[in-house]
């Protein structure tokens, strides 16, 4: 039998492992995972019962095998959840689905809602064109946003930045209002600097003019095909987080058979010429080594490269050049929030109803800030007395922001809550926790600009596949990551040599068709950011 060695229990991780063992009986199927959870960046942190989600994931896809094999580890909800219960609410069941009152193995349906915070005003998030916006912004305001967008339309950039990019559809007024700062926040450099590349893979058709076709289809109800407009107001979401779907399908890999290692950290990967022998690992401190006959790699393709010996000088010098944006968050427990429910969608409390906010404030570096209570009733052990909220913030790996102390990161967050009048006075804080996760967001800048290089050099390779948003250096959603790992299986079993198929995930015209209206999203989703 075969030796599949697979690298990271991440969504593509996981994903290969499943799809290897009920696909064929030819392989035994081996998963190293260098912490103690499964999930990767999709994992979901118990705290005292308070769950948070790691970035905040909506699951919703346009890839029917996605939808399916959701539905296989986590069926729709059959019955309604807490929250609908008491607030009398009707969503889309599922006849013959579990109820998530008695069962856990199940995936909820949940609201969309997302806002921009601006000025101390809540904005719809993508902008809308609505009588509320413009009295948000003001007449002047309004008027400006109007003629720096027809300038825009008229003296067209040579899109060489992501800077371009934004302002050719937006202008540069609303550009400077709601993208430029909270850009260079996500990524620590400024549009400007930034490839337009980023801005076309996770903002594909966006524009002043779509919309304006929004809100048309949204008056008349025509949706322009076969979307939906309820699929875009609601996602899916499973009951105990994103890190639920990943441990259900880790027991399973387990089931038919799979080994999954944790605490193993892949330190080298093996290479003969142009095929790898193995890996190495380590784990209690000792290095481990392990024959395979195929790698499946979702590490940081940085890493990976980092661990190979007899990489040539230019793929190596790519490799190491290739940055990542980190990522911090801390999970605040308050009785209750300042914000005023104005919307028409009840919640239990009268909160407001947004799942995750973008701060776009230029006096705080919070980046977002999720209410959890809005993702799933059972992520909060006190849902009728307590708000659980997720401060986000985005930093490097080693910055004085990751080096801070949990008390300390504390401070700065509370405080910021306090100057953005999310609560009165840090007083009011209950209890908070602090995480980290490095490699969140692969950027888009230094030597990103020569990946296909890397690539062409790294296909040399003949038993070597690269899945996932990290082992493509790729922001994928985590259906784009499922589907690397679908195709990459496909190979595998077909004998096929030629990984493009792999690599063109979320490039190819039909993951931009399903992009462009708003229906492929399933992943720690910055979206516009």
């Amino acid at each position: 039998m075969k030796k599949a060695l697979i690298i990271g229990a991440g969504p593509a991780g996981l994903t290969a492992a499943y799809e290897l063992l009920t696909k064929s009986q030819d392989y035994q199927v081996i998963v190293f995972e260098e912490t103690q959870q499964f999930g990767g960046i999709s994992r979901t942190v118990n705290y005292k019962g308070n769950r948070m989600d790691m970035g905040g994931h909506r699951f919703f896809s346009k890839v029917p095998e996605v939808n399916e094999w959701w539905q296989n580890m986590l069926p729709t909800q059959g019955h309604p959840s807490y929250d609908d219960i008491v607030l009398d609410k009707h969503m889309e069941l599922t006849e013959g689905g579990p109820d998530p009152e008695k069962e856990d193995r199940v995936m909820l349906r949940r609201n969309r809602v997302s806002r921009i915070f601006f000025d101390r005003k809540f904005y719809d998030y993508p902008i809308s064109l609505k009588v509320e916006t413009f009295k948000n912004m003001g007449l002047l305001k309004t008027i400006a946003c109007g003629f720096s967008y027809i300038g825009a339309m008229i003296f067209k950039r040579q899109e060489k930045s992501l800077e371009d990019f934004y302002v050719n559809r937006f202008g540069k007024k609303l550009y400077s209002m709601f993208f430029e700062y909270y850009t260079e926040n996500l990524w620590g450099r400024h549009p400007s600097e930034i490839d337009p590349s980023w801005g076309a893979q996770r903002v594909k058709g966006v524009s002043i003019l779509e919309v304006l076709r929004n809100a048309f289809r949204k008056k008349t109800g025509k949706t322009g095909g076969k979307v939906e407009t309820s699929l875009i107001e609601e996602f899916s979401y499973p009951k105990l987080g994103p890190g639920q779907l990943w441990d259900v399908t880790a027991e399973e890999i387990k089931k038919l058979g799979g080994t999954i290692i944790m605490n193993a950290k892949v330190v080298k990967i093996r290479k003969k010429g142009n095929h790898i022998v193995g890996v190495s690992y380590l784990q209690d401190g000792k290095e481990i080594d392990i024959d395979g006959d195929v790698v499946i790699s979702s590490m940081p393709v940085k890493d990976l490269v980092a661990g190979m010996n007899d990489v040539p000088a230019e793929p190596a010098r790519i490799a190491a050049g290739l940055p990542y944006r980190d990522y911090m968050t801390l999970g605040v427990l308050v009785p209750k929030l300042n914000l005023e429910n104005k919307t028409k969608i009840k919640t239990i409390g009268n909160i407001v109803p947004d799942n995750w906010v973008y701060v776009q404030d230029r006096t705080v570096k919070m980046g977002r800030f999720q209410i959890y209570n809005n993702w799933s009733p059972y992520l909060v052990k006190d849902l009728e007395h307590t708000v659980w909220v997720g401060l986000e913030y985005f930093c490097f790996e080693g910055d004085n922001m990751w080096n801070m102390t949990e008390d300390e990161f504390a401070k700065m967050a509370i405080d910021e809550m306090v100057t953005l009048n999310l609560i009165s006075d840090a007083s009011e804080v209950m209890d908070y926790h602090m995480e980290r996760v490095k490699k969140a967001y692969p950027a888009y800048f230094d030597t990103y600009e020569e990946m296909d290089k890397l690539v062409e050099y790294l296909n040399t390779i003949d038993n070597l596949y690269c899945v996932g948003r990290n082992g493509q250096h790729r922001y994928n959603n985590i259906d784009h990551s499922m589907c690397t790992s679908f195709e990459t299986v496909k190979n595998i079993i077909s004998g096929e040599t030629d990984r493009s198929n792999i690599w063109n995930v979320n490039t190819e015209k039909e993951y931009h068709e399903a992009d462009e209206k708003g229906v492929s999203e399933a992943e720690d989703e910055v979206e516009v950011d």
